[in-house]
């Protein structure tokens, strides 16, 4: 008699299936979630363009402005990625690998999004402020969200292993 069951120690008695189930469920949650912030960002950064004082930025300036720009479009593409693959293997029973796939696109949709809310202060600061303050404002949040997204995540996962053994 064959366990349709699988050998995860997480006290989850599910299926491989029930599981990719579960894990896409919880991808296509925390996509919205970015989706929902970048699309924001996304809107407030292309409402700029048509605002009177955008003139007065320098060259240097609107070119910021404009990988910014490319970082939201890729930011949004990166994350949507996911969801286009699933409409493209819809009945295929590849959930596994559509899983795969959606824990990396959205690992790398989160890189671009810091870099792109680094970016949006950094720029914000240097129009308002200055070019010294833009640069303390951005290595400070770069380092908040080094430590909230990667330092605590590696802790956690860490103790979790260590605790699962």
């Amino acid at each position: 008699m064959s366990n349709t069951f699988d050998d995860f120690a997480d006290g989850r008695p599910e299926s491989p299936a029930q599981r990719a189930d579960r894990n896409w469920s919880e991808i296509l949650q925390e996509l919205r979630v970015l989706q929902t912030g970048t699309q924001i960002l996304t809107g407030f950064l292309l409402a700029l363009a048509f605002q009177s004082s955008f003139a007065d930025l320098s060259s240097s300036q609107r070119t910021f402005y404009l990988v910014l720009i490319c970082l939201a479009a890729l930011s949004a593409v990166v994350a949507l990625a996911p969801v286009a693959l699933h409409r493209a293997v819809f009945h295929l029973q590849v959930k596994p690998s559509l899983v795969r796939f959606g824990h990396n696109a959205l690992r790398g949709a989160l890189a671009l999004v810091s870099l792109l809310l680094v970016g949006v202060v950094v720029f914000v600061f240097d129009v308002v402020v200055s070019l010294g303050a833009a640069v303390t404002a951005g290595v400070v949040l770069g380092l908040v969200i080094l430590v909230l997204w990667v330092v605590v995540p590696v802790s956690v996962r860490h103790r979790g292993r260590g605790t699962a053994r």
